[in-house]
């Protein structure tokens, strides 16, 4: 097992206090957790999207990750697909998946629909629904007491585990993304109250805006961003208004989010909204790939969002996704295409809900767990510190897509106390290096500086003893003060009396001076964690057979909301094949790594799609203890790019027509 030597926050701390649960109270700056000021992380996880045996690992990776609440989706056609029956069993098993957080002590906030999107069949509301003559998402009687059955369902699944029993489920959301009346939102909330639900706070999304409001205290608002969109319609490089989550702003919501659903959206907030904390719970922690548009995120991607989501006043990071899934087996294939009944924007796989998230489809640490783990250590550690500041933008908010006439930067500051947050990165965009910078808080000027292009940190002023310092914050332990030194800017601490110029990273071991230890980036990211080397075992690679030719070529149709048609399954009959016989080998921790060209590959077992990819120039990965038992013999199937493909690929990729598999190897996860 994997273990963190994270001195617990008070988010993680034990929930229980003998047989009382703890105070959380909120105000307009932040959650307080018995008195104490707070700035959480909160992390995205769909519970039916992995299998229940993982639960416990994956959640601790979470945790291990910094993440100080666990956020879940339950999606309505995932525990009753069937009218009338309902299924709480293996990975469906909602209060199963809540005491694993609870062993782990981590609040849970619960998104209960009824409708959720999620990129699920429908948003998660069965077909049958659809047959009941009622309007969704509405407060007619028909569909509201659907949803009182749903809500009653999920109610004793949670009774005796709510936060007021010394349990973990904290708050719940009702619906996602509405912008109708916010009477059909009270609806829902007097529903759960009736049933038995009692929560500290419930939430709901702060976009788009309401028609008519909800009563304020009722709900928090909560907000996203994203550094991209596969719902975009345009299949041309950094489409849509995505740039301006890369720049310090008051506007707390985001008009780029669901752009499909919504259309175009002002930036405006309901009435009054701005009175309540600024929390999010839709920072995109990466993005998963629809057929028409398939963007890769880069690690600096969601890391810069979220420095500039808390320079701007959040005090709150709510990642979507922190963990990606696997869609489970139903009677129906669950994921959304433009051909399903509703919510049909999109076509996504069958399959794999990887979001290329801090943590992947099987638990896979990409670049940026790493990255937002050192802010999240931090956000843990001066949260209290932080919660009061208010946020101040000494340059213009406001701009245009790869503005870079300007070091965008934002201060928090309150007594005296503050912090300068810089981001001199945008997404695809090659900012300029930025010379002779001025930068000055709570009335400290910090030297001249040259900010490197792409640099995103946080310097400290009047904290913990430092007057200033080119160097960010990190974590405190037992006495000693942990700083990452930021690349390319030369690293000055200023400690009462003292200004130490040109320090060097000595690691986490030897102080630079005092009780102040200096890192590199990387030191930063994995800070108190201490990760298992798997066995260095020698393991073969698979034999690979190419045992059938791809057969003529589909045609690419247009959907109903005028993007690319994935491929049905009979396409698949004229796909080229490929054996893949496995080695006799421990599977345990182990990964199928195809690297692949083609347009969409899809992986069988006896038979069975496994999982499915749409070719992105990365790997197509597969858990093999995911594996039937006693299964050596997988079948890949892979459609071939097309010339002229009416689809969006990241730079970076080889889209020469055809298709070929380059290397299968097995590797360490």
């Amino acid at each position: 097992m994997k273990r963190a030597l994270l001195l617990t926050a008070v988010l993680a701390m034990s929930l229980m206090a003998g047989a009382q649960s703890r105070e959380v109270k909120w105000d307009r700056h932040s959650l307080m957790i018995d008195g104490r000021r707070v700035c959480p992380v909160m992390g995205e996880v769909h519970y039916s999207r992995i299998p229940a045996d993982e639960w416990p690992a994956e959640v601790r990776k979470m945790k291990e990750g910094g993440v100080t609440i666990i956020a879940t989706y339950i999606f309505w056609n995932h525990v009753e697909e069937q009218e009338g029956i309902f299924r709480w069993d293996g990975q469906r098993n909602l209060r199963r998946f809540i005491e694993v957080c609870q062993q782990e002590q981590l609040p849970v906030v619960l998104r209960l629909g009824p409708f959720c999107h999620g990129e699920v069949r429908n948003g998660g509301i069965p077909d049958w629904v659809f047959t009941k003559g009622c309007k969704t998402r509405d407060e007619n009687p028909v569909f509201l007491g659907l949803v009182e059955r749903l809500y009653r369902q999920i109610f004793t699944q949670v009774q005796g585990l709510q936060w007021k029993d010394g349990g973990p489920v904290m708050a719940a959301q009702f619906d996602n993304e509405y912008r109708g009346r916010g009477e059909y939102l009270m609806a829902l909330k007097q529903i759960a109250t009736r049933i038995g639900f009692d929560l500290p706070f419930y939430t709901r999304t702060g976009w788009p805006e309401l028609s008519t409001p909800v009563p304020f205290g009722e709900m928090l608002p909560l907000y996203g961003d994203y550094a991209d969109g596969f719902w975009e319609r345009s299949i041309e490089e950094t489409a849509g208004n995505y740039y301006k989550a890369f720049n310090f702003k008051a506007f707390r919501s985001s008009t780029a989010i669901a752009t499909e659903q919504l259309g175009e959206q002002k930036e405006r907030l309901n009435k009054g909204d701005e009175q309540y904390p600024y929390f999010t719970c839709e920072l995109g922690g990466g993005m998963m790939a629809a057929y028409h548009r398939r963007p890769y995120i880069y690690p600096e991607d969601a890391y810069s969002m979220a420095i500039v989501k808390l320079g701007s006043g959040s005090n709150l990071l709510g990642y979507y996704m922190y963990h990606g899934g696997t869609n489970p087996e139903g009677l129906t294939y669950l994921n959304e295409t433009q051909r399903t009944i509703a919510t049909n924007y999109n076509d996504l796989p069958v399959k794999t809900y990887d979001f290329q998230a801090p943590l992947n489809e099987f638990g896979q640490k990409n670049p940026q767990y790493y990255m937002l783990r050192k802010l999240h250590l931090f956000m843990q550690d001066w949260g209290d510190v932080l919660a009061p500041m208010e946020a101040s933008f000494p340059c213009k908010q406001d701009i245009e897509k790869g503005d870079d006439s300007f070091l965008r930067w934002a201060v928090r500051s309150k007594d005296g106390s503050g912090f300068i947050f810089v981001n001199n990165y945008e997404r695809l965009q090659n900012l300029s290096a930025k010379r002779g910078v001025r930068l000055e808080a709570c009335g400290v000027k910090l030297p001249q500086l040259t900010i490197p292009a792409g640099a995103i940190c946080i310097f400290p002023i009047n904290i913990e003893g430092i007057k200033f310092a080119t160097a960010q914050l990190i974590a405190k332990r037992d006495g000693k003060i942990y700083l990452e030194q930021i690349k390319g800017i030369p690293t000055t601490l200023a400690i009462g009396n003292k200004v130490l110029k040109n320090l060097k990273a000595k690691g986490p071991e030897t102080p630079v001076y005092k009780n102040y230890y200096l890192l590199t980036s990387e030191q930063a990211g994995r800070l108190f964690l201490e990760e298992d080397a798997h066995p260095d075992i020698a393991i073969k690679a698979p034999i690979i057979n190419k045992v059938k030719e791809a057969g003529a070529l589909r045609p690419i149709t247009m959907g109903v909301n005028k993007a690319a048609e994935e491929p049905l399954d009979e396409d698949f009959e004229h796909a080229a094949v490929y054996t893949i016989d496995l080695p006799e080998a421990p599977v345990e921790g182990r990964l199928l790594n195809i690297d692949y060209r083609g347009d969409v590959a899809r992986l069988y077992a006896n038979g069975q799609l496994i999982d499915d990819n749409f070719y992105y120039d990365r790997p197509f990965q597969y858990a093999l203890w995911r594996l039937p038992k006693g299964c050596r013999q997988l079948e890949l199937r892979i459609l071939p790019l097309q010339k002229d493909m009416p689809v969006y690929f990241p730079r970076e990729a080889d889209t020469t027509p055809g298709e070929e598999v380059k290397q299968i190897t097995i590797i360490d996860q």
